[in-house]
């Protein structure tokens, strides 16, 4: 991007909510694929001990991706307000 147009605030905000969305997609799959261990280590490999490892990083991957939702309302809240108002 030139310094003819610099980025504006809109642009910015835009910019972060992108990025906040493609770590939103990125967490889900990670949830989904700790979902799928947690569910090996608690039937088959249960012998193992190991559950509760798996269910602490879930939990925790799962408050990220609440966190990353919340985060995106915020930002989609905020890049409205800075939309120029419609000309008549």
């Amino acid at each position: 991007m030139s310094d003819d147009s610099p980025k504006t605030e809109l642009d910015h905000v835009q910019d972060t909510l992108s990025q906040l969305k493609e770590m939103r997609h990125y967490s889900k799959n990670n949830v989904e694929a700790l979902t799928a261990s947690w569910l090996l280590f608690d039937g088959d490999l249960s012998k193992l001990g190991k559950t509760k490892t798996i269910d602490g990083l879930m939990t925790r991957q799962g408050e990220l991706h609440d966190a990353l939702e919340s985060a995106i309302s915020e930002f989609e809240e905020l890049a409205e307000g800075l939309k120029p108002a419609p000309e008549e």
